[in-house]
């Protein structure tokens, strides 16, 4: 089959359908501009009926039993296991990103597979005690119903999977909105691989749309219970606010700013590295990579000289070639405003030891520094090729200048110290920190999630359980209650 022919579709309630908004989105090759496919975008008509189809289907798969739903995610698994190379292919050709990463996407994928089939059997009751004579308190675990998926560009195999699996494994329905750059590998083919491992038609649907099209109506429609949304904290912001203003329960991966620090009693062979990889890895197109790289003032030569000779090394192009490191970014759009925000910088007194060219949506890697205090690009999350080198004079200003972001999602420390480097790690406002690693890691079993503008709640193994269930308090009274009146 060809995923951008046969799943460039809304899904809605088992069936793949045209949608009749006003507009088509044009999914393109972010390498070579190709046109893959033109989807018109879903109306508010058909968020009704996505959600509505999910609310009936819901009910009678939750009561199908844990086994059940395990075996269908677990046929889901074998159908990646099969044809992984394909699904990367079609990741590279979509998102831009280089087979390094595409394969990567899609071994993470089957990780959460794995871990949602296991999540499966997991929620169980509990019957606590009483302070009332004969009183029984059980305290059961459901699925919270339906959920609401918003998903972003720069993972969306993995972020689909990630969301959907877990949900529906715990007994929920789901609606997936992909983002509008990636509609086939982060929304049909998420449903098209479910749907051929046996899930009931209704249980996953997938909208491709816009805010233009379709205002706030998947945050505001009465059926979905939680949205997950994964994306800018700008757009969180306003998920949140319209979300709560219903009562419904978010989870939230926004925006990121995350600082490795190369303390000076570092390896610093290997923490350039790891600087590299934190950076530079899927073009920076990541929440997790290392905008910011702080460097020991001791070892700040000697690193640097390192740093930048890699980066130098660094190959760009053409995603599908093995030998690419730096694929596309994701758009043209994307592309100037990295070059704008460069330009910016180095006007504000910035020095690059690193200036890479744009030609058209390849963005070669840039290394700034000798940046003022205060600079904007500071505080903001880049999402591109482009890393700061800063100086620090020991442990405390490090502290200081890590914590010193609206943002708190990931970070790392390198230090041959291994228990120093827990210490630092405690001190640093982020919801992760890594000893001697990359920023960017995700594990199926670890709480995963930020601080400050970089998100609310937490995913990942029994995190995942406490976001996509509810408790239900059943109490049962052996015997005569004694009523004052």
């Amino acid at each position: 089959m060809s995923f951008f022919t046969d799943l460039a579709h809304q899904y809605i309630d088992g069936a793949w359908r045209t949608g009749s908004g006003s507009w088509d989105i044009i999914d393109f090759n972010p390498y070579n501009g190709e046109k893959l496919a033109a989807i018109t975008v879903a109306s508010v008509a058909e968020v009704d009926e996505a959600y509505r189809a999910a609310e009936r289907a819901q009910r009678a798969w939750a009561g199908a039993g844990a086994y059940h739903r395990r075996d269908v995610v677990e046929r889901v698994l074998r159908l990646v296991e099969q044809r992984e190379d394909e699904i990367a292919a079609a990741i590279t050709e979509e998102v831009g990103g280089t087979l390094v990463k595409a394969r990567f996407e899609v071994r993470l994928a089957k990780e959460f597979l794995r871990e949602a089939t296991q999540l499966a059997t997991l929620p169980e009751g509990r019957i606590l005690a009483s302070p009332v004579p004969g009183k029984e308190n059980r305290v059961h675990r459901l699925p919270v119903g339906v959920v609401g998926v918003i998903s972003p560009f720069n993972f969306p195999f993995l972020t689909g999977v990630k969301a959907a699996a877990p949900a529906l494994a715990l007994g929920n329905a789901v609606v997936v909105k992909p983002n509008q750059n990636t509609p086939v590998v982060g929304g049909g083919l998420v449903a098209h691989l479910f749907a051929e491992a046996g899930l009931p038609a209704g249980l996953l649907n997938v909208l491709i749309t816009d805010i233009a099209e379709i205002g706030d109506a998947l945050l505001e429609h009465p059926v979905p219970k939680v949205i997950s949304f994964t994306g800018s904290d700008r757009t969180g912001r306003h998920v949140a606010a319209v979300a709560g203003a219903h009562f419904k329960r978010t989870i939230l991966s926004l925006s990121g700013n995350s600082a490795l620090v190369v303390l000076d009693d570092a390896d610093l062979d290997y923490a350039v590295d790891a600087a590299v990889f934190s950076r530079f890895v899927s073009q920076g197109q990541v929440c997790m990579a290392a905008n910011r790289i702080l460097v020991d003032r001791s070892v700040e030569r000697e690193f640097t000289e390192k740093f930048v000779a890699r980066v130098r090394a660094l190959r760009t192009g053409d995603p599908a070639d093995p030998a690419t490191q730096l694929g596309p970014v994701i758009n043209t759009f994307h592309a100037d405003a990295l070059t704008g925000v460069v330009d910016q910088a180095l006007a504000a007194g910035a020095t690059a030891l690193v200036r890479g060219a744009t030609r058209g949506n390849l963005v070669e890697p840039t290394v700034l520094t000798g940046l003022p205090e205060g600079s904007p690009i500071l505080e903001q999350e880049i999402f591109g090729p482009v890393a700061l080198l800063l100086a620090f004079d020991g442990e405390e200003e490090a502290v200081r200048m890590a914590n010193d972001s609206p943002y708190g999602l990931s970070g790392a420390v390198m230090t041959r110290n291994v228990e120093r480097g827990v210490r630092f790690a405690q001190r640093i406002e982020t919801g992760m920190m890594h000893i001697n690693d990359s920023t960017i890691q995700d594990d199926p079993l670890v709480a995963f999630g930020g601080e400050k503008a970089s998100g609310i709640g937490r995913m990942n193994g029994e995190s995942t359980v406490d976001v996509f269930t509810t408790q239900k308090w059943i109490s049962v009274q052996h015997g005569r209650s004694k009523f004052p009146f």
